[in-house]
């Protein structure tokens, strides 16, 4: 991890300033897992909250690996910059289950999206985190907010029942799908398509337009059997090509038109402060797992605890209900 080499103060300028290296610096603080390094960061993001948020959009784009996500994200990004927009991708890579490593390769498949000055590309590790969202991702949204970028793209591991997680951190979920992938309506989980605002097949060129076609004809029946949304929006179904370019103006514009309504509805600031609410109740229990595993108590019992339970002298259920109440007699006592 990078030393700490500017002030906090500093790093606030420098990002209100839109410096891109201030900025990275700040996301790596950000994502150090050094309890140093996270005080800090917190200090830091203290200082920017009036800073960033009100007049932005973010929004989640998932899909199944091979879809084209990231071919599909440098062509909507490239429509929007012609718009104005600058533009911040938050690019989620999968993390390796036996090295914890990831390619981090995103700004190599975006070469024309990240040869802009008003892009910033970060592409960070999924770690652990469900849904393929990094865990510090909401912090990072609100460091490229803050450094100017007002259309934030989080770009997701996969699809997955757990991508509720990026629900919680954006205002608009956009589902990509594949053309001829068999079966459209059994091979995504309903949940993810309730919680999608736009569902877009991709690849709808060539030989596979006709496919695309049909398995937009799919997503619109079921889009017409899911309950009313709140903000009166109704999920639209679209396709493109993202390599040809055929689509996007419309994709964008859908965009746009699904954000107006949120914003008319009063649903967006709503949506925005129930994700405000989670995420304090999220870094409440993050925070109190961590002091829990850190407590002497729960050092000292739990080796022999885990012995047990894997030697099968003990259920994994009595031996947390015994760590448990040994650390909450201990917390009583203090």
């Amino acid at each position: 991890m990078p030393r700490l080499q500017w002030s906090i103060e500093q790093y606030a300028e420098g990002i209100r300033a839109g410096d891109r290296v201030a900025l990275g610096r700040a996301i790596t603080l950000v994502e150090s897992a050094r309890p140093d390094h996270q005080a800090l960061a917190q200090q830091l993001l203290e200082q920017l909250t009036d800073a960033a948020g009100e007049n932005t959009l973010r929004l989640a784009i998932t899909g199944s690996p091979g879809v084209g996500k990231s071919s599909f994200i440098e062509a909507l990004g490239m429509c929007a910059l012609g718009q104005g927009r600058r533009v911040a991708v938050l690019a989620i890579d999968p993390s390796s289950a036996v090295s914890g490593g990831s390619i981090l390769g995103d700004k190599t498949r975006m070469e024309r999206l990240s040869a802009s000055e008003a892009v910033f590309i970060r592409p960070s590790p999924a770690g652990t985190s469900l849904g393929g969202v990094a865990r510090k991702t909401r912090e990072t949204i609100r460091l490229v907010e803050a450094a100017g970028y007002d259309l934030v793209l989080v770009e997701t591991v996969g699809v997955g029942q757990s991508e509720i997680a990026a629900r919680h951190i954006t205002d608009i979920f956009l589902l990509l799908l594949l053309p001829g992938a068999g079966d459209e309506l059994q091979g995504i989980k309903r949940g993810i398509v309730e919680m999608a605002d736009l569902l877009v097949v991709n690849k709808a060129d060539g030989e596979r337009l006709q496919l695309a076609r049909q398995a937009q004809g799919y997503y619109l029946n079921a889009v017409r059997l899911l309950p009313p949304h709140p903000s009166g929006w109704t999920p639209r179904v679209l396709t493109c090509s993202s390599t040809e370019g055929l689509g996007i103006t419309e994709v964008w514009a859908a965009v746009q038109e699904c954000a107006h309504q949120f914003q008319r509805s009063g649903y967006l600031a709503q949506q925005r402060q129930q994700q405000t609410l989670y995420w304090l109740r999220e870094s409440i229990e993050e925070g109190l797992r961590q002091a829990f595993y850190r407590h002497p108590e729960v050092q000292a019992l739990l080796p022999a605890l885990e012995a047990a339970v894997l030697a099968g002298r003990l259920s994994p259920f009595a031996a947390a209900e015994q760590v448990l109440r040994a650390y909450e007699a201990n917390r009583r006592k203090a």
